[in-house]
């Protein structure tokens, strides 16, 4: 298949390139830089794609690109760079491939298990409302630009990714430091649940979407197993044998982080995969010693 993968260069786009092009798929990249061959089409968040009618012949389009949300705290600057790089980004993807001769026949959309947003012990399913905070708010609004590409005919998939295990980026790459040096421990009470997935079982998830047909909507793209932040912080100290007795308290993130702390750090995701499990998809590594091992080896 030739599948378009936009937001190439990031993390998973990287490893997502990798894994379907050694399955012998055609990979076209989108980028603000000007094309340097037929596998290259020039887009941005602000003006769509440059020349819209090279997008025909596609068979699917995979849209990961959005601003990095972590970081120090949220600006008013930065939470406009975060919702419009992905409400108004996801739009003009869909405007182009919607308005196509030839459309793609499948739509993967990138979205977050920050849908729902602050939830305590609750058990998510892919049918769980929205939750009410600036993430939910956003992820609600990005779905529904999604959305749109299945209304154009063209089968949609919503990934609400979770903490994607990896020690080149992501959340696990800024936790390893201060564990290496025996400074890290758990952040707040610890009883936020934390739901992650391995970077090899997410690019499976999105292989897996793209072969199966009858997968449609939002899709939970986190391991079946997920752990409090307690839980969390003791598997990484026993995987990189360092102590973890360093507590970060509540106070001092939303004192430090701000509104992002709260978010990121501190808000608790119970998220399960029930859509994946039903359709039979099995995970590599499913539980979290065996995936934290394998992300920092």
């Amino acid at each position: 298949m030739r599948i378009l993968i936009t937001g190439a260069t990031g993390l998973l786009g990287q490893a997502l390139t990798k894994s379907l092009a050694e399955n012998g798929h055609e990979i076209v990249k989108a980028s603000r830089k000007d094309p340097i061959d037929d596998l290259h089409v020039k887009w941005s968040v602000e003006g769509g794609f440059a020349d819209p009618e090279k997008l025909e012949g596609i068979d699917v389009v995979v849209h990961l690109a959005g601003e990095n949300v972590s970081g120090l705290r949220w600006t008013d600057e930065k939470k406009k760079a975060i919702r419009d790089s992905r409400i108004l980004g996801t739009r003009n993807v869909v405007d182009a491939i919607s308005k196509l001769k030839d459309k793609p026949k499948t739509f993967i959309a990138s979205s977050a298990i920050g849908f729902y947003g602050e939830r305590g012990d609750e058990e998510l399913t892919e049918t769980s409302p929205a939750g009410d905070n600036f993430l939910a708010g956003v992820c609600k609004e990005w779905e529904v630009e999604s959305r749109r590409a299945e209304d154009a005919g063209i089968r949609t998939v919503l990934l609400r990714t979770g903490i994607v295990l990896s020690k080149d980026g992501g959340a696990l790459s800024t936790m390893l430091l201060p564990f290496k040096m025996g400074v890290g421990g758990v952040v707040g009470s610890g009883k936020q649940w934390m739901s992650w997935i391995s970077l090899d079982d997410e690019v499976a998830v999105i292989n897996y979407c793209i072969e199966n047909e009858n997968i449609r909507g939002a899709v939970n793209a986190v391991a079946p197993n997920p752990a409090t932040n307690a839980e969390f912080t003791k598997t990484l100290g026993e995987v990189l044998y360092r102590p973890t007795f360093l507590p970060l308290p509540e106070f001092a993130v939303s004192m430090i982080f701000g509104e992002m702390g709260d978010a990121l750090l501190l808000a608790s995701t119970k998220v399960l995969p029930k859509r994946l499990l039903d359709a039979g998809f099995e995970f590599k590594f499913p539980n979290l010693k065996e995936a934290v091992e394998n992300a920092v080896k």
